[in-house]
């Protein structure tokens, strides 16, 4: 039964995702954030307050509106029942003199564009790794919501960006706030060197105190793999198995409508095909003969995704996702990729809903043998029947997995599959990562 204060993601964007060092070595974090942020509050905006969207849009958007993407279902064509909120072909975005991330079109910065924004009440954004300083405030100040704008970073690591989106609902079916963008961000490139007061340097802070398990992520993926009994042949083959998948989404143009330029940058940079003759030849990464290797792993990234979330009073028959429940919980440190589990199976008995019925699932790929893990445990087969329901167009594992946006990252991907692809209202769709020090996140969803 759906209520008026139900939260519901009407937009839904991410940047191209970057190698570390690579195509946004020297793009900060903030930046990469503002883009998306602003590109969802534009999506967001039309159709929810229509008193502006001739007003306060910059000049040429309703060409861009005419030019707008067709929405498929399946790739099999246009769904004329969603067509009317088909969303503009996406910009570029680049660095203005003044600091302010804006899109290639100058007319999109300056006082109109603080009025098209002047109804996001807050931004919540995941953030692990970047330089303090409240990130969500600073990105959207530099997208140009305006100084009202407040914002809050949170940190629950690798689930920071699904773990703000809940937050964002919270508030949104409390009744608190009515138009929220939420999601996360990262830049591993730009990331601060991090060290004690005597200088010495340190790569992360503790996920567990002493006295606890406290394992790298690499070394707990590689633990869980073998308690399991996740074969290397199986992580090698997931692996081939999603950077095809994401091989052919890209160029199939199912990325395309998700995607915010920013620069010269439209498409993701990681997916290959990949040999499984290469595979089988790559070393343990973490542990000496081990079988998680560099290539059935994620690799650090850059990048950003941010979602919409309005009441669903306010969406107007507009097609979005539902949130139906959220779930975070904490299971052992010693085995931290293990979290989905328990966080699916309470969300599921919580809801009462079977995995049966859930039609698409997107889970954080951070490792082959952790996702192969869960999967299994949660009886989910994605390297056979279940191939086109678990990530179907590949995950971290193929695009990258930046760390504070990649729980946002697969909502995106839900919205696409989903909303943009034209499923039936009803059909659910499910997200859920993995943390360090033992945690998990899940959070189902329904289209309307």
């Amino acid at each position: 039964m759906t209520g008026p204060h139900d939260p519901v993601i009407v937009a839904a964007r991410r940047t191209p995702i970057g190698t570390a060092g690579h195509a946004f070595k020297t793009v900060t974090v903030d930046a990469l954030a503002a883009a998306v942020i602003g590109a969802v509050a534009q999506d967001a905006r039309r159709g929810l307050f229509p008193e502006h969207d001739r007003d306060h849009l910059p000049d040429g958007r309703d060409q861009d509106r005419a030019n707008a993407h067709d929405l498929t279902c399946g790739g099999h064509g246009r769904d004329p029942d969603l067509a009317e909120h088909a969303e503009p072909r996406p910009s570029a975005w680049d660095l203005t003199p003044s600091g302010v991330l804006a899109e290639s079109d100058p007319g999109a910065v300056g006082p109109a564009r603080h009025r098209e924004f002047a109804r996001v009440e807050d931004v919540v954004l995941g953030n692990c790794m970047g330089p303090g300083g409240n990130v969500a405030r600073v990105a959207a100040l530099r997208a140009g919501l305006g100084e009202g704008v407040p914002g809050v970073t949170v940190d629950r690591q690798c689930g920071s960006g699904l773990a703000a989106i809940l937050i964002a609902a919270q508030a949104v079916r409390s009744g608190d706030m009515e138009f929220v963008i939420a999601g996360g961000a990262e830049s591993a490139s730009t990331a601060p060197v991090r060290a004690f007061r005597d200088g010495s340097p340190y790569e992360r802070a503790p996920f567990a105190p002493e006295g606890h398990p406290d394992p790298d992520m690499g070394e707990a993926a590689e633990a869980l793999g073998a308690a399991r009994g996740v074969s290397r042949e199986r992580q090698d083959s997931y692996a081939a198995a999603s950077h095809a998948k994401a091989v052919d989404a890209r160029a199939a143009g199912r990325f395309a409508a998700e995607i915010v330029p920013v620069g010269e940058h439209s498409s993701d940079q990681r997916p290959r095909t990949l040999r499984p003759a290469t595979l089988a030849r790559l070393p343990g990464a973490f542990v000496p003969g081990g079988a998680v290797t560099a290539g059935n792993c994620s690799p650090n990234s850059d990048g950003a995704a941010a979602v919409a979330v309005v009441p669903e009073r306010l969406r107007d028959g507009r097609p979005g996702l539902r949130l139906v429940a959220g779930a975070v919980v904490g299971c052992d440190p010693a085995l931290p990729g293990w979290g989905p589990v328990p966080a699916v199976r309470r969300l599921l008995a919580r809801t009462g809903t079977s995995l049966e019925r859930v039609a698409a699932v997107e889970i954080v790929e951070a490792f082959a043998a952790q996702t192969l893990a869960v999967t299994d445990a949660l009886g989910l087969d994605p390297l056979g029947a279940d191939a086109e329901r678990v990530c179907a167009d590949g995950g971290a594992i193929a695009l990258g997995h930046p760390w504070g946006a990649s729980g946002a990252v697969v909502v995106t991907r839900l919205f696409s599959r989903l909303v943009r692809a034209g499923a039936p209202r009803g059909t659910l769709g499910l997200a859920t990562a993995a943390v360090g020090g033992g945690l998990g996140v899940a959070a189902l969803f329904e289209v309307v």
